[in-house]
């Protein structure tokens, strides 16, 4: 125990001790353009509206205690007064804080603590040697490079972050991982696959690890491949099947909701539409409520991991029918935006995440 009490407060001592983002720009052009347009750049409330608009309600905010800020700027320089039962909140003019998560910040990830109500990241105490998982390596003349490191050779240096967040009742507001399984866990052969491009201006290469992060925000379409829709005809009608071979729920989020479009097309006239919606509410005595007073899961009827759902239509098709399968969704609730204030319009703009059409023979 004593030994991850040293490591907690080393990590809160090299706070404010990571190199800005602008750094990486000249050798890893490539890599910091993609990571510009990720979540990752975007996570802090002056980039994100959805989180401000969070920030805004929660009750913390009256007090400065930004508590995010162990996952959405952990490269702040005053991460320890941000996070401070009366803190400081944050602040836009803090560089330190617009760098987000910084590459920095998960390049030096040393090791990943399990606990409740969230895991953290155990930070290396040597800021200028990174952590990777490619062998094959040149000597950069700028920091040291170790490629020893279990996390990152297995993929699962996202956990500390993205593995759970309980809330003050015990209830699991956001889970990748709901077991707490998250030794062969692999986040970064989806989320991180190799795209054409040089790792560095160093030394040529032909391929590197995609930094934009496809997520349900951005490049979701390189994500397509996890998921079938298939068509089932028979005599009676027609089966539309959703065939995830995701590791973890279609949405993560409670503030998301998705939704299953099914169209019939006879000849030039639409005949058929239906929609359903798949949603993971969390509340208290069965209604909906902020993520920090909810007790409950009042309802959850999200597409969950390896899941083959099943949607049934009792709809005799004719030669020569088209049907559309679309799967969507929307990064928040309409009407939970507007209790937030979220004017952002993509926050509730329908994305479509896989399109199908099946023409009946």
């Amino acid at each position: 125990m004593s030994r991850w009490i040293f490591l907690f407060a080393a990590t809160l001592l090299l706070a404010g001790n990571f190199a800005p983002n602008e750094s990486c720009k000249s050798c890893h052009p490539l890599i910091w353009e993609e990571y510009q347009g990720s979540m990752h750049a975007k996570a802090t409330i002056f980039k994100d509206p959805i989180h401000k608009g969070v920030w805004e309600h929660h009750p913390a905010r009256k007090k400065g205690a930004y508590k995010c800020a162990h996952c959405h700027t952990p490269a702040a320089d005053n991460l320890k007064e941000l996070v401070a039962p009366n803190g400081i909140g944050p602040d836009p003019k803090n560089q330190s804080q617009q760098d987000a998560v910084a590459c920095a910040y998960c390049h030096r990830i040393q090791a990943i603590h399990k606990g409740d109500p969230i895991n953290r990241n155990i930070i290396s105490p040597k800021p200028r040697v990174y952590f990777g998982s490619r062998q094959e390596h040149i000597p950069s003349p700028f920091h040291g490079i170790d490629t020893s490191n279990p996390n990152f050779l297995k993929g699962n240096v996202c956990m500390g972050c993205h593995s759970h967040k309980r809330n003050k009742f015990g209830l699991n507001v956001c889970s990748t991982d709901p077991n707490g399984e998250i030794e062969n866990a692999n986040c970064v052969s989806c989320h991180m696959p190799q795209v054409p491009g040089s790792v560095s201006t160093l030394k040529e290469r032909p391929t590197h690890a995609f930094h934009g992060f496809p997520g349900a925000h951005f490049h979701q379409e390189m994500l397509q491949d996890y998921l079938e829709i298939e068509f089932l005809p028979h005599l009676k009608g027609f089966e539309v099947a959703l065939n995830s071979k995701l590791p973890h729920a279609f949405l993560l989020h409670p503030a998301r909701v998705a939704f299953v479009d099914v169209t019939i097309t006879r000849g030039d006239r639409q005949i058929f539409h239906d929609r359903k919606k798949l949603v993971r509410i969390i509340g208290a005595n069965g209604r909906p409520t902020p993520p920090w007073l909810a007790r409950e899961v009042v309802k959850d009827t999200m597409l969950q991991p390896n899941e083959k759902r099943i949607f049934k239509y009792d709809i005799p098709l004719e030669k020569g029918d088209r049907v559309v399968v679309r799967l969507g969704y929307r990064l928040v609730k309409p009407p939970l935006a507007k209790k937030l204030g979220i004017q952002d319009p993509m926050a509730t703009k329908p994305i479509i995440f896989k399109e199908a059409t099946f023409t009946y023979r």
